[in-house]
């Protein structure tokens, strides 16, 4: 997740509103200005002198020079650094991309953000942002959102079907309503998951419910923002998680609530980079997967041999977290 922040020094009522509207994660203060940021709505605060953001430390550092280069690579990289300089072109930004995390970028408009975003492919882990144009904030905001993690989603053949017993299965509702060919990366190992789509398409049983992924059973995992994992059993109201379209975009997601219920459920089993993938889902015809041309399929209809969006990578998570150790999922 691209971190936003917005400076309000001198303290600017109408620059933290829009900030907030806009879904700023924090607002920059001078000492003692907190108070009247709270005021105005529920969002972190940041001082110049350094605070705890986003559950991390901040620190500043003004760059005019190799030697400052230097200095803010070797900083506390467990730390968010701020990096502000009068001209890029003297210390080019895609130096400390590639020497650091936990880099922020203080620009001055949104020219300047989309290109800090974007250095290197990777860009800055956020931005700073300081100006007294309302709109600029606006427009910066809708990079951030555009700047979320894309997704190399590939075809998966499918290789068994299988009917299940009961088993506990989770939906996931959020408070966005998710368009046709949209859905979330479930996978019974964090080798593979599969695109599993919305209840966003009409159907005779039941009325569509487009905030909704009827997921799977509780130990799968699912994505979540930051290149991360979760259990489906943990997912609870008010966390994040990713929104995936057919072409591998994303955004994301806050959850409403989920939903654990007793549900038939069966496996679908498939091959993906001669890598072999699974997932356990309900059975029933409301549950779709996705083909490459972003046409949802209920897992009814599936058979040997069709082919479903899927995305692969290297086995391995802990707590969460993609780890290179040697570990077997089956």
């Amino acid at each position: 997740m691209k971190k936003f922040f917005v400076s309000s020094i001198p303290f600017n009522k109408d620059i933290v509103t829009t900030a907030i509207e806009s879904g700023a994660h924090a607002i920059l203060v001078e000492k003692g200005m907190s108070s009247r940021v709270s005021e105005l709505g529920v969002i972190d605060t940041i001082a110049p002198d350094g605070t705890i953001v986003m559950g991390k430390d901040i620190e500043f550092i003004t760059i005019s020079s190799k030697e400052n280069e230097i200095e803010a690579s070797k900083k506390d990289h467990n730390k968010l650094l701020v990096i502000s300089t009068d001209d890029w072109t003297i210390i080019p930004l895609e130096n400390l991309i590639a020497q650091r995390k936990n880099l922020i970028a203080e620009v001055t408009n949104s020219e300047e953000a989309k290109t800090a975003l974007s250095v290197l492919e990777k860009g800055t882990d956020g931005i700073l942002l300081k100006t007294q144009d309302l709109s600029e904030i606006k427009k910066v905001s809708q990079i951030i959102s555009a700047s979320t993690e894309r997704f190399d989603l590939i075809e998966a053949k499918i290789t068994a079907i299988k009917k299940l017993g009961m088993g506990d299965r989770v939906c996931i509702d959020t408070s966005t309503n998710l368009l046709p060919g949209e859905g979330m990366l479930i996978g019974n190992t964090s080798l593979g998951s599969f695109l599993v789509h919305s209840e966003s398409i009409d159907n005779p049983y039941v009325e569509k419910r487009p905030f909704r992924v009827n997921a799977g059973g509780v130990h799968a995992y699912i994505k979540v923002p930051g290149d991360r994992t979760k259990y489906l059993s943990e997912i609870k109201s008010g966390d994040t998680a990713m929104a995936v379209k057919a072409d591998g975009s994303s955004q994301e997601v806050i959850v409403g609530r989920t939903k654990l219920e007793k549900r038939p459920m069966m496996l679908i089993e498939a091959t993906a980079k001669d890598k072999n993938i699974s997932l356990i889902l309900q059975n029933a015809e409301t549950i779709r997967l996705v083909t490459k041309e972003g046409l949802p399929v209920s897992v009814v209809n599936l058979k040997e041999g069709d082919n479903v969006l899927a995305f692969v990578e290297e086995s391995g998570r802990h707590f969460g977290i993609k780890i290179k150790e040697h570990i077997v999922e089956e």
